[in-house]
């Protein structure tokens, strides 16, 4: 995928680091690129998850889930540079799915808001199903009930 020639240096660093953990299937350092108010939303999960914890926990057990075939085809940035959308493609089982991610940037190119959309709907049903049974709660700030 090209680089993206509007965005900042703090942000194209960030991306080039964010490109090469997908590409390595390990984002055990994703805290490191995320502001201390990011939040992640998604349409897998009712309400967006806040804090560099639960959203790195989530982006690890995501790219875990989707390893299968996850290609990042192309990259659009507004004109300020500070969002990134990035298009993907993944295999979920024997679905296929599309999707973007949509990112936000502060000055210091550290991620303030990660949002995904995915679709077909079949493939966000089971990408939701598997989302529901890998990710941990409590890391979510989601204590399981007494």
């Amino acid at each position: 995928m090209s680089a993206l020639h509007n965005v900042s240096d703090p942000v194209a660093k960030t991306l080039e680091r964010w490109h090469a953990m997908v590409a390595a299937n390990d984002l055990t350092e994703v805290a490191e690129l995320l502001h201390p108010d990011v939040a992640f939303s998604s349409p897998a999960f009712w309400s967006p998850y806040p804090g560099p914890v639960a959203v790195a926990h989530v982006l690890q057990t995501a790219v875990g889930v989707l390893a299968t075939d996850f290609t990042y085809h192309r990259s659009f940035a507004t004109d300020d540079g500070q969002h990134v959308v990035l298009e993907f493609s993944a295999r979920l089982e024997e679905l296929e799915l599309k999707g973007i991610d949509m990112i936000a940037f502060d000055a210091d190119g550290l991620i303030t808001r990660f949002e995904v959309m995915i679709r077909p709907m079949k493939s966000l049903a089971l990408l939701a199903e598997r989302m529901g049974a890998a990710v941990n709660p409590v890391l979510l700030g989601k204590a399981p009930k007494p």
